[in-house]
């Protein structure tokens, strides 16, 4: 009896530590990105990620009609 009594304990040990490992892995996952500079159009105002900005010297627009009407 004390043998099967010892089993179950090595048994629920290895599945609680099992689970902590899990549940830590998942929780640290992969780093998040760093935030993006935020740009405003010269036309319009409208602020926007700098990566998806056009930008022509050191003026950022938000589409290509912006760009032309400011030039």
């Amino acid at each position: 009896m004390s043998k099967l009594l010892l089993l179950l304990l090595v048994v629920l040990a290895a599945w609680w530590l099992v689970k902590g490992f899990r549940r830590n892995g998942a929780a640290k996952g992969a780093p998040e990105a760093a935030p993006e500079q935020m740009v405003t159009c010269n036309h319009c105002g409208l602020y926007l990620p700098r990566g998806e900005a056009i930008s022509e010297g050191d003026k950022f627009f938000c589409c290509d009609e912006h760009r032309r009407l400011a030039a």
